[in-house]
């Protein structure tokens, strides 16, 4: 069987915030909701990384509000980093100051994008579901960046395998906010076939990683031949880098 080695990256980019310990979410609270500190540096850093990869899955990008000087962050990232295809989903809007969505960068052309908004206690939360091929056995990225509560995560978890369970060659990508072996996770195994990692790869908090609650979770037919983590500038997250070797036919 023919495959092809992609290269993709999940990041969960803090809107080009800068985080280097608990301390700055209180001491730089103000460039969460302002145009201050270096944000065009931090996304230029960003596309950097991005460029270096096939299909990104990008989490907390600004669709442009205040806080962004008006940029669309996940356009800026496209161009800067030579992406030919974009998409955004804003999902949560703060009172027209900050915005939030989930964004794809691809250089592969996508042949549906579609946005979906997951259940939860607090509405604002989305997936973005992507085909790269037109087949039933296509290539299907999600993105997503679920909620910090466990039950609404449980609802988003089992709204995303009903999107899922049918495709063979599926990609979950995404800040989960949780580990991967929590209870709310073992219904989205059962339910389609995406796995378990392998190895739980830490990268929350970036300046000293000790919980795997970002992840790239894929089927069987397609194979990880690497994964790490990389700095995002100088979000609060590692992003989630890996290659992987996808069959010729699921992008066809």
């Amino acid at each position: 069987m023919n495959t092809r080695r992609l290269r993709l990256l999940s990041a969960n980019i803090q809107a080009g915030s800068s985080t280097r310990g608990y301390h700055d979410y209180v001491a730089r609270s103000w460039s969460h909701v302002l145009p201050t500190g270096n944000k065009r540096g931090s996304l230029d850093t960003i596309a950097e990384l991005a460029g270096q990869h096939d299909i990104v899955g990008l989490q907390e990008t600004d669709p442009g509000s205040l806080r962004s000087g008006f940029t669309n962050q996940t356009h800026y990232l496209a161009e800067r980093a030579g992406f030919a295809y974009w998409s955004h989903q804003p999902n949560r809007r703060m009172g027209g100051v900050a915005s939030s969505a989930n964004g794809l960068l691809s250089k592969l052309e996508p042949h549906t994008v579609e946005d979906h908004a997951l259940p939860g206690r607090v509405k604002g939360r989305g997936v973005l579901l992507a085909s790269f091929g037109e087949s039933e056995s296509a290539l299907t990225i999600a993105i997503a960046h679920l909620s910090l509560g466990a039950q609404s995560r449980r609802s988003q978890l089992a709204f995303i395998a009903e999107l899922l369970s049918d495709h063979p060659h599926a990609v979950l990508m995404g800040d989960f906010n949780c580990d991967p072996d929590q209870p709310e996770m073992q219904q989205l195994y059962a339910k389609t076939k995406l796995q378990p990692p392998l190895a739980c790869v830490l990268t929350f908090p970036s300046w000293r990683p000790q919980r795997a609650i970002d992840h790239m979770l894929v089927t069987p037919a397609l194979l990880v031949a690497s994964m790490q983590a990389m700095p995002a500038a100088q979000s609060d997250h590692l992003a989630l880098s890996v290659e992987l070797d996808v069959p010729e036919a699921a992008l066809r």
